[in-house]
This record gives C-alpha cells, structure tokens and sequence, in this order.
C-alpha cells in the first residue's frame, strides 16, 4: 500500500491524519461466561499460538480485565474479531496508540 500523496493527505478528515502507519489491535475482554481454560483453546486454535502463550495472554484477560490478542492491517484485525466472537468470545479492535 502506498502513502496517500499531499493532496490526498489534504482531503483526509483531519482526525484521520497520521493514522496510517499505526496497526490495528484485537482486544480480548474478560466475561463471566468463559472458563479460562476455554479462552487459552480458542487463542491456541484461531491464532496457533503455543500453550504457554495462549495462558499467559487469557492470564492477562483475567487479571487486566483485557488483552491485546493480534494486530495488523484493519482487515485482518476485522477477521480476527469475527472468529472470536464465533468462538463465544468478547472481543474488539481498536488502534494501536
């Protein structure tokens, strides 16, 4: 993807200046429905992470309240938000600041 040119930049809402660069984040959120050891199989199974990885991040789920799962392009992140939420999770994007 290439930079927006001078002019392009120029027509960008404002807010939206300097965004470009910055990837976007999926966010896990802590719910009462979930057992912990099903949020450390879903995070092993859609991003294949290691069993380890999987806890230490459901850990941060538990204890934080929330975690930063995956990041990446909009569209990426949008996908990965939909297989959470197929798999009974709360989960959101958001950018990364």
């Amino acid at each position: 993807m290439t930079s927006p040119t001078e002019l392009e930049r120029a027509q960008l809402d404002p807010g939206e200046l300097g965004t470009e660069d910055k990837p976007w984040v999926t966010v896990v959120w802590n719910d009462p429905v979930n057992l912990m050891s099903y949020v450390t199989y879903v995070l092993q199974k859609i991003f294949g992470y290691s069993k380890d990885h999987a806890t230490k991040l459901m850990l941060d789920v538990h204890h934080k309240g929330r975690a930063a799962v995956s990041s990446g392009s909009k569209e990426k992140v949008e996908g990965d938000v939909a297989k959470l939420h197929a798999a009974g999770l709360w989960a959101t994007m958001q950018k990364d600041s």
